[in-house]
């Protein structure tokens, strides 16, 4: 029979403690810093509300991650927190003890709390998390602005309860505190609402936003402001864009795509159904300030022009992902996608052409520069009709490709009557055909087929098969 592990005096401590008000009050001064966070869990979810404002009060790391506390929508111990807060801000000069410098709300600190509490000892000075060393002199210094970090998702018309009180406290105490968000997301909400709580973002500390919503060009110009202050953005994407046929188109995009000159650490673009770039691609391009690692551009018409500016682009050379699916590029010069991919070939790992409606001759042409992309990983064709006699050259061709992994492929043309209807016996015999040119080349890969057409990003793949040396 297992025998209970005795609770640890450090533990039997803090909970005689946090029974005791004002013993705690009294004694924080004097408690080792390891009780700390033991006797905070205990006072926040005990709701000892006196303690807990001391705690804080007295707190000796530099962050002070509630996040993962926080129990919605019970927000007493967090209005408690912000209150004992209230009395630091309001100080001139601060306590020995107290090294408190950030609040994280975000759910990012249950390995402190782990840690704290005995069931982890790694990784926390990177995090700021770990104690700051007790200065023996009673010399009080001035306090630092705090800063909050919050994850923002705004998913509805109107804010939450909690983070519409967060964002009343914050507003009437700008001068002493910087909100800072690394990962923005937003779905259905007016564009007024998202600037008025971006209005009180530090919007330099933005490293990702992410646009899960169909906007009007004029919702996107009206945006772009707020865009170019997010001078440290490293991903953005951009969901579907509708275009009025009454809008200045011209102006809009503009407004946008010059706010990519201030957006010097761009590393990730991802922009799904831009209608407005058609014919001004260009322009966008000609604003990117920094070398890419992912660019995705997708669902949308392109000029011929437009994709003979992409390969030109400077800015592409450094690529490891690029997406065109759903860029129809049926009556395009094969050449330009040739040239693409000669300036991303000594990099590029993810190359999807789904849905482009590439004909054999296209294929074709890119198949020896195709070949040289020693790097790729993955490789994506569904969703465009191709010939058996096209795909026997494809799987020649990227035999040598020792990094491919994930080869997405759609059903050999033959596979289909004249009526579009599939024929899985006639398929199965050119799946055999296809193993046995693979077989021949003594190269392992993993195959996938899927019926085609369908829909963008929906396939039902028929078949997987692997072989081996």
């Amino acid at each position: 029979m297992s025998v209970p592990t005795p609770p640890r005096l450090l533990d039997l401590a803090g909970m005689h403690l946090v029974r005791e008000d004002a013993l705690v009050c009294s004694a924080l001064e004097f408690l080792p810093t390891e009780l700390f966070p033991h006797l905070f869990m205990d006072a926040f979810h005990g709701k000892h509300i006196k303690t807990l404002k001391a705690i804080v009060q007295a707190w000796p790391f530099v962050c002070l991650p509630l996040g993962g506390l926080i129990d919605l929508p019970h927000v007493g111990p967090l209005q408690a927190v912000l209150e004992a807060l209230d009395v630091l801000l309001a100080q001139k000069v601060h306590s020995r003890r107290c090294k408190l410098r950030v609040l994280d709300l975000r759910n990012t600190g249950q390995s402190f709390w782990n840690m704290w509490s005995g069931a982890s000892t790694h990784g926390f000075s990177s995090l700021g998390m770990a104690p700051v060393a007790e200065q023996s002199s009673r010399i009080h210094q001035p306090l630092a602005p705090l800063k909050v970090y919050i994850e923002l998702c705004l998913k509805k018309r109107t804010l939450d309860n909690f983070l519409t009180y967060l964002l009343r406290w914050i507003e009437q105490r700008k001068a002493s505190i910087h909100l800072c968000c690394k990962k923005l997301t937003i779905f259905a909400m007016p564009v007024e609402n998202i600037m008025r709580v971006l209005n009180m973002v530090q919007l330099d500390c933005i490293q990702e936003v992410q646009v899960n919503w169909i906007w009007h060009l004029s919702t996107l110009a009206k945006f772009a402001p707020l865009l170019g202050q997010m001078s440290n953005m490293q991903r953005l994407h951009l969901s579907r864009t509708h275009i009025s046929a009454h809008e200045e188109q011209e102006q809009k995009v503009v407004q946008f795509t010059s706010q990519f000159l201030k957006l010097h650490h761009l590393q990730d673009l991802s922009l799904d159904a831009p209608s407005f770039l058609e014919g001004c691609l260009d322009q966008m391009l000609s604003c990117l300030r920094s070398p890419l690692d992912h660019l995705a551009i997708t669902n949308c018409r392109f000029t011929e022009s437009d994709l003979t500016h992409l390969s030109q682009c400077p800015n592409i050379h450094q690529l490891k992902g690029l997406d065109l699916s759903g860029v129809t590029m049926t009556d395009f010069s094969p050449k330009i996608l040739c040239i693409i991919l000669e300036q991303v070939a000594a990099t590029l790992q993810e190359l999807n052409l789904e849905q482009c409606g590439i004909k054999e001759s296209q294929l074709e042409s890119i198949l020896p520069v195709l070949s040289c992309c020693s790097q790729l990983r993955t490789f994506s064709l569904c969703g465009n009709v191709l010939p058996m006699a096209i795909m026997e050259k494809l799987l020649r061709h990227t035999t040598g490709l020792i990094n491919l992994s994930d080869e997405f492929y759609p059903a050999p043309q033959e596979s289909y009557s004249l009526h579009g209807a599939l024929h899985l016996g006639r398929l199965a015999q050119l799946r055999d055909k296809l193993i046995k040119i693979m077989q021949d080349l003594g190269h392992p890969r993993a195959i996938w087929l899927s019926s085609s057409p369908c829909p963008p990003k929906v396939y039902n793949f028929l078949c997987c098969f692997l072989v081996s040396k």
